[in-house]
């Protein structure tokens, strides 16, 4: 079976401890639905974005949030159509493809989450990643021929993987370490980082194992409790220097008994930033904990209104003029009731008259 190396350094359990104190803030915040709800949709978009961007996919943050957006569309041309995003049919595709995954990750039920993560599970995930994007014969299935990793920055090789007969005996190996009693005892986020690893190393299929092996992290990580509400994105962290992550991987196959500690450090570290962003963005909206104790229940609030509430989190005071510059296209009536409907539910107060008239968070 298994047995990966490492070390548990100073660093890990650094990085380790802000992590699980940012997820115990995070997990009892009581934030209102519709905040929960649009900081699930940056971060998924986020995830999409940058986990095709990792892989050489052009399209900006915009147009793949736009793609996100569009959740019953799966035909890049029908894309095309609604959106009027100028990009090339792969590029959307692979969008698609990683929106329906990371949704697939998103929508499992709690019965599921208490089976194994088995064969089925990667399978399953390779499928959504290349569906329209490559042969039916290769998707979902092993490859049964060589390939090899070249480096983003110069083309050379960087990294044979295992030849193609040992991919279903190295396979089995993973599933039988990922399940068993000792790995149980491992720590989420290590479990996850070797988990990334480990699949990378083998490269199952021919195409898409960078994305199936974040996404297969990503369910780990979940399934053990960390889905930290889901409003984190690490493929952000991995995107912003390419060069590093690979070289992180790489690291593994240069060290001496293939030792994962500094793949398991950066990996954790990574996190450890993402989360303090939601930490701190959390934090910023303890607002809605103040409604939450005084009005005893969760108050809903437009789209509007949630532009409003960042304008003022931003800003600390807001005139009309301000507010009519984030809603351009509402019209003064309409914010002026969206205002008047916040002070009522005490949320914002008003301060001075007449023309000298602002309007703050209430303390």
């Amino acid at each position: 079976m298994y047995q990966p190396k490492f070390e548990i350094t100073n660093h890990l359990l650094t990085y380790i401890s802000s992590i699980e104190s940012a997820k115990a803030l995070i997990d009892h915040s009581a934030l209102v639905p519709s905040w929960e709800a649009k900081f699930r949709d940056e971060a998924m978009t986020r995830s999409v974005h940058f986990g095709t961007h990792i892989e050489g996919n052009e399209l900006t943050v915009d147009q793949a949030e736009k793609v996100v957006q569009l959740k019953n569309t799966s035909n890049p041309q029908a894309v095309v159509d609604q959106t009027g995003i100028i990009a090339r049919d792969r590029d959307i595709q692979e969008v698609i493809n990683y929106r329906n995954v990371i949704a697939w990750i998103d929508q499992r039920s709690p019965k599921n989450k208490q089976q194994e993560l088995n064969l089925d599970t990667l399978l399953t995930l390779h499928q959504l990643t290349m569906q329209k994007l490559l042969p039916e014969e290769q998707i979902a299935s092993f490859r049964e021929k060589q390939v090899i990793v070249r480096g983003a920055a110069n083309g050379q090789v960087v990294f044979r993987p295992p030849v193609s007969v040992e991919v279903p005996f190295l396979i089995e190996d993973f599933f039988s370490w990922l399940n068993s009693a000792e790995t149980r005892e491992i720590h989420p986020i290590l479990k996850a980082a070797i988990t990334h690893y480990y699949l990378v190393y083998i490269h199952p299929f021919v195409e898409g194992n960078g994305r199936v092996a974040r996404a297969f992290a990503t369910l780990v990580l979940y399934d053990s409790g960390y889905d930290f509400k889901r409003f984190f994105s690490i493929e952000e962290y991995f995107d912003s220097d390419v060069e590093a992550y690979y070289q992180a991987l790489l690291s593994v196959q240069q060290s001496s008994e293939k030792n994962l500690t500094y793949w398991l450090e950066y990996f954790a570290y990574g996190l450890a930033l993402e989360i303090d962003k939601v930490k701190q963005k959390v934090l910023k909206l303890s607002q809605d904990l103040k409604i939450q104790r005084e009005l005893g229940q969760q108050v809903a609030l437009s789209e509007r209104q949630i532009i409003l509430l960042e304008v003022l989190q931003n800003q600390g005071t807001m005139t009309s003029e301000d507010a009519q510059k984030a809603l351009p296209n509402v019209s003064v009536d309409t914010i002026l009731r969206d205002i008047k409907d916040l002070i009522s539910k005490g949320v914002v107060q008003k301060r001075g008259v007449t023309k000298g008239v602002s309007y703050t968070l209430l303390n």
